[in-house]
């Protein structure tokens, strides 16, 4: 049984590897100058960086759920890395806390804490797939341009060198580097039309970027073309199997009484567990299979990989929505794509450094242009803006937020928007009506909706006593109501009072359990009683 079951894993993955090696070279070359940026701007070692990549795709991808998502240093948490790395003193009991993190993440996991992700309007996460996509964008503009002031993966309006997003671009093109240029232009060329022939798809576009972007820095050498060491990839060079041993870097376990490091724990475990959720939920709106990732999973994944990543010298991690989207639009199928991009940063470290190192910036700037376009088309915008104001305008605020803020504020001021226009729905629509005239007698049969909240109590209250005078029979249904409120409840058996008692006939169907409501009718024995319909089934109450 056993064996029938790996026989059916490796042919199934046998089967999918021509989608996911191309697909995972692309996130490759995608993820490993945003390794090394995001731990340039932490203040890690570059290591770190590279380590916490190769975490992501190695622990976190073959214990997730997501078959699209990959992990790695997440830009979000540089501020909060660089500010730690400071106030507790040592990189060492740094580390420490990332592990104390991992712990937390797990036993949010453990406990069902994932389900939040389920909870974020559709509106917001389409405009924060734009904003990322706009981001990425302006922020490659000047690496494009040979102009590197910022560091690689930076998603901050506001730059840690002082300059903000514009500001730099501007910059950027009054310091243009001609020889950058000239990669960025070049690479864009074959990113558009090499995939267009069909005899040469087969080998991924980014790729073939990245070699031509080589032999053109070679060719430049010694010439006004020639790119600047700043602006070519820098990873560690390891001559040794004994020397790479000695990068890693271990916890301080005699710090775990220091006030200081839970708290850096606890922050680092709730941001990183809210990038991931967003990133998992909008990699799943990318996903063509249109497969839902198991967000409770995704969360001890990333547990585990943060005490991993931790435990080695690594910095936290948290699902990435650049490499998820570089993943998703490079045709990867299933999470293998990330398990193998992961293996190629390990390589690519111990064999290759040397020739790492001489990929110019331009080129991973180019494949990075290319994939934000992909993610802010302008269809996307045309068909958001069909869907009606409600949903538009939350998307519309979502990306303007997160491009000028970052990636949490700009979805908390988006959620806002969008929670305003879902009570604002909620309350104007919870009751419809029909109106009848027979024999001079008017009737008015009032339908609730399914779900009749505290949010409808005032908009209820409200028609009920604004009905025709001239209405002698109503009618409150709620049998399509699957809850009603209690305090909805209580209207409408003060609106049943208030009425009988001007000589009204009032019929309640389903609204609420007459063992748990008292029966008042007694009070109006002079009056025309009122009638309910008893059905099998009584409605819920809230």
């Amino acid at each position: 049984m056993l064996g029938t079951r790996f026989s059916a894993f490796f042919k199934v993955a046998r089967r999918d590897l021509k989608y996911n090696l191309p697909a995972s070279v692309v996130v490759f070359l995608v993820a490993l100058p945003l390794c090394l940026g995001i731990a340039m701007a932490s203040g890690a070692p570059l290591f770190a960086g590279v380590l916490t990549g190769i975490i992501g795709g190695l622990v976190v991808a073959s214990i997730s759920g997501s078959q699209l998502s990959v992990s790695g240093p997440a830009a979000g948490l540089t501020v909060i890395v660089f500010g730690a790395i400071q106030s507790l003193g040592s990189y060492h009991v740094f580390l420490l806390a990332v592990v104390l993190a991992g712990v937390i993440q797990l036993v949010l996991g453990i406990i069902k804490a994932g389900t939040i992700g389920n909870y974020f309007p559709t509106a917001v996460i389409e405009g924060m797939l734009a904003a990322i996509g706009i981001t990425i964008i302006l922020k490659q503009l000047p690496h494009a341009l040979g102009y590197d002031a910022d560091f690689f993966g930076d998603e901050s309006f506001k730059q840690l060198d002082g300059e903000n997003t514009l500001l730099a671009i501007k910059a950027a093109f009054g310091a243009v580097h001609l020889g950058a240029f000239l990669v960025t232009a070049i690479s864009l060329l074959i990113l558009i039309y090499w995939p267009k022939i069909k005899k040469l798809n087969a080998v991924p576009a980014p790729l073939i970027v990245v070699i031509f972007a080589v032999l053109i820095n070679i060719a430049f050498k010694g010439s006004k073309l020639e790119i600047n060491p700043k602006h070519l990839v820098e990873i560690p060079v390891v001559n040794s199997f004994g020397e790479f041993l000695g990068l890693f870097k271990f916890p301080d376990f005699t710090a775990i009484g220091n006030y200081d490091v839970w708290i850096v724990a606890f922050t680092i475990a709730i941001v990183a567990s809210l990038e991931t959720l967003l990133c998992i939920e909008a990699i799943d709106k990318l996903d063509p299979y249109k497969r839902v990732s198991p967000t409770n999973r995704e969360l001890v994944a990333q547990g585990i990989g943060n005490m991993s990543s931790g435990m080695l010298g690594g910095l936290p991690l948290t699902s990435v929505i650049v490499r998820s989207s570089a993943n998703a639009n490079a045709g990867g199928k299933t999470k293998q794509s990330s398990m193998l991009h992961g293996v190629w940063l390990l390589l690519a470290l111990l064999i290759i450094p040397s020739i790492i190192n001489m990929i110019p910036l331009a080129c991973l700037a180019a494949i990075l242009l290319v994939t934000g376009y992909k993610l802010a088309k302008i269809p996307l915008f045309t068909r958001m803006y069909k869907r009606g104001l409600d949903q538009f305008i939350p998307f519309v605020v979502t990306i303007l937020a997160v491009v000028f803020t970052d990636l949490l504020k700009g979805v908390g001021i988006g959620m806002v928007v969008a929670i305003f226009y879902i009570l604002r729905n909620n309350m104007r629509n919870p009751f419809g009506y029909d109106l009848e005239e027979s024999n001079g007698h008017k009737k008015i049969k009032v339908y609730l909706s399914e779900e009749v909240s505290f949010l409808n109590k005032a908009a209820i209250q409200q028609s009920l006593y604004n009905l025709p005078k001239d209405v002698t029979h109503i009618i409150v249904d709620g049998t399509n109501s699957r809850f009603i409120d209690k305090d909805v409840v209580q209207v409408i058996k003060d609106f049943e009072q208030n009425a009988i008692s001007s000589g009204k006939r009032v019929e309640l169907i389903d609204v609420y359990d007459k063992r748990e409501v008292p029966n008042i009718h007694h009070l109006f024995k002079k009056v025309q009683p009122t009638t309910r319909k008893k059905k099998n089934k009584p409605i819920k109450q809230i």
